[in-house]
């Protein structure tokens, strides 16, 4: 049987890359998937090839880091399904580069509001309508910088680093009532994010490969494979961890 038969899973960032991977991958796998981003013809689109496959898929306009959206897309997946047992915490971006004395304030604002504010709005709303639920799982993605470090993008290291603590309080707070909260460690991966920021040129791409001991990137399918194994019932010994899938990049 499907892993996710009468589940309904919110993912956001869900347009593109590892968001559009996991929701996918999760209505593949028998979840009613509602995808919340702000390209309305990007994520029309992607809902609508998950219905012709025989999924079941809704896309709601919105932007995480305002708060009267992050509630709006927890009572669409209400309203459209009835309830709400999974989310996947995925939007994510870089705006302040160089060294930190030379980060704006607008930049290191806007690292934190679209990297962790958006998380802690999403939880928020998420949270409650879980339990209401039943019990749960949610996933956030920290990516590896939020458990290492690296120069010239503190203001995203920072957030990340803030989106770990957050999944723990987080857990710690639910962890007796049936709601799971785990974060996502991603390495590189083959993303429109990855694709304009460190692979926008060969040399670039070439640069990141050689950190990971794997000697690659990662496809999305990847990501959403572990994913949906950490948002599924299989995984429900787990919770206020940040799990790698990192190519080895973090246990160097």
């Amino acid at each position: 049987m499907p892993r996710f038969t009468d589940k309904v899973v919110l993912v956001t960032g869900g347009n593109s890359g590892m968001g559009r991977a996991v929701a996918e991958r999760l209505a593949a796998e028998g979840a009613a998937v509602v995808l919340g981003a702000r390209r309305k013809d990007l994520g029309d689109q992607v809902a609508a090839e998950i219905r012709a496959g025989g999924g079941r898929a809704v896309f709601v306009p919105a932007d995480v880091t305002v708060e009267e959206d992050a509630a709006r897309l927890v009572q669409a997946a209400i309203d459209e399904f009835g309830r709400l047992d999974g989310a996947f915490n995925n939007v994510g971006g870089m705006n302040g580069f160089g060294p930190v004395p030379e980060i704006s304030d607008s930049a290191w604002r806007a690292d934190l509001d679209v990297n962790l504010t958006s998380v802690f709005y999403g939880l928020k709303y998420q949270l409650p309508a879980i339990l209401a639920a039943g019990g749960g799982a949610v996933l956030n993605n920290a990516s590896n910088l939020g458990v290492t470090g690296t120069p010239t993008v503190a203001p995203y290291v920072a957030a990340k680093h803030g989106v770990v603590g957050l999944t723990r309080a987080a857990a710690l707070e639910n962890a007796g009532a049936g709601v799971r909260v785990n974060a996502l460690v991603t390495g590189g991966v083959d993303t429109p994010l990855f694709a304009q920021t460190m692979g926008a040129t060969p040399e670039g791409r070439a640069q990141v490969e050689a950190m990971l001991p794997v000697g690659r990137i990662a496809q999305p399918d990847e990501i959403a494979a572990f994913a949906a194994f950490l948002l599924s019932d299989e995984s429900r010994f787990i919770t206020g961890a940040a799990l790698a899938i990192d190519g080895g990049i973090t246990a160097q």
